[in-house]
């Protein structure tokens, strides 16, 4: 086999092969951290409907969804196309990924990307799903990403170690500062979010997921993950109580029942979270701290920042607005949905960064180059009277 068959046709197929192997996977990852489910027992996939593992020769990434027409030979349910879609957005996404960054960064910083793209790609389909990022994505990726700062400083342009490895460690603190202020000020800016109803609705705090999965807020038909409510210490979601029930057993108060960061307030005395494994009752109104975006966006792009540097975040965020901004008046004129109806933000966020992975670093030096040149000819008008 000539090298220019190996290099054209041989390492490529082996690189798409291996995204859809991992994009097999991550319809695992995708599927069980959102609902407490370890990803590795049981090893093997299973049919969400009747259970039944899948032995190997059955599991092979997009042919086999395809030879069983999209259904489970057992129980004939069918095996939603999103099964497809990740195991083949992953194998294009990791071809393009090698030719790309094979001649920029090398083998390893490949694998870097690789690495990226498949928390991009989980968080992606998680935040649709449940409206959460997981911190086994967030932090995680956060350390691998430093830590692969330091292995392959070419991902920041740089030659030594350690000085890709404190580019790293700044692109983290920047992503994780700037969203950080962007949801202080939406905060800020939006206040709180009151519900109120005309008669006495059931509520619900409760972690359905396990212990590993975010504790939910249902006020009736509304959700909410705790991380979303509770931002700051000094938070409060404060609810006219009608009934109130701890793990079951009726809880009696007199004047008010007041939910806060790290546990609950009944008749002002304090009741640790760690104690109570369900909360339900019914209530007239919730006054609910409201947040322009959730907690786990800013751990995100913090993320992407120790992949990809300081300037990616400034990119991503740039670019995950307008995309934002632009599905969703799509969303709201041409489907007509509620402008009250949540858009998970992470999915835009994941977009931005894979902008930037193939093609920001151009449009950055030419913004800036323009901004320069802009600055220049203001300059020159103002000096010489222009």
């Amino acid at each position: 086999m000539s090298p220019e068959i190996i290099f054209t046709w041989f390492l490529p197929a082996i690189a798409f092969a291996i995204g859809a192997c991992i994009g097999s996977f991550l319809n695992v990852v995708i599927y069980r951290i959102p609902n407490g489910l370890s990803v590795n027992e049981p090893k093997r996939s299973f049919c969400p409907k009747c259970k039944t593992q899948i032995p190997m020769a059955l599991n092979i990434p997009l042919v086999t969804w395809l030879m069983l027409r999209g259904k489970c030979k057992w129980c004939k349910s069918p095996i939603a196309f999103r099964y497809f879609l990740v195991e083949l957005l992953t194998a294009i996404v990791f071809l393009a990924i090698w030719k790309h960054g094979i001649e920029t960064v090398g083998l390893q910083g490949v694998v870097a990307y690789w690495i990226l793209a498949g928390l991009l790609i989980s968080a992606t389909f998680i935040d649709f799903d449940h409206f959460i990022i997981p911190d086994s994505i967030t932090i995680g990726g956060c350390g691998v990403g430093i830590l692969a700062s330091f292995i392959v400083p070419a991902l920041h342009k740089e030659a030594i170690w350690w000085q890709g490895g404190l580019q790293g460690i700044l692109g983290a603190i920047v992503g994780f500062v700037v969203l950080w202020l962007v949801v202080l000020m939406g905060k800020m800016a939006f206040g709180k979010i009151k519900h109120e109803f005309d008669e006495p609705t059931d509520f619900e705090i409760s972690q359905p997921g396990g212990e590993e999965a975010p504790i939910i807020i249902k006020l009736g038909d509304t959700e909410y993950e705790w991380g979303e409510v509770f931002f700051r210490k000094w938070d409060r979601l404060l609810m006219d109580t009608k009934e109130l029930y701890f793990n079951g057993e009726r809880r009696e108060f007199k004047e008010s029942f007041t939910v806060i960061g790290d546990g609950f307030e009944v008749d002002g005395e304090r009741v640790e979270l760690e104690g109570v494994k369900k909360v339900t009752g019914k209530i007239m109104s919730a006054v609910v701290p409201r947040e322009a975006m959730g907690f786990g966006d800013v751990k995100f792009v913090a993320m992407i920042g120790a992949f990809l540097g300081w300037q990616s975040v400034i990119f991503t965020l740039f670019a995950a607005s307008i995309i934002g901004a632009i599905v969703g008046l799509t969303q709201k004129f041409l489907i007509k949905e509620e402008w009250s109806r949540p858009l998970p933000f992470g999915p835009y966020l994941a977009l931005g960064a894979f902008i930037w992975l193939f093609i920001g670093p151009g449009i950055w030096m030419w913004y800036i180059s323009a901004l320069r040149s802009s600055a220049g000819l203001s300059m020159a008008g103002f000096l010489f009277g222009g």
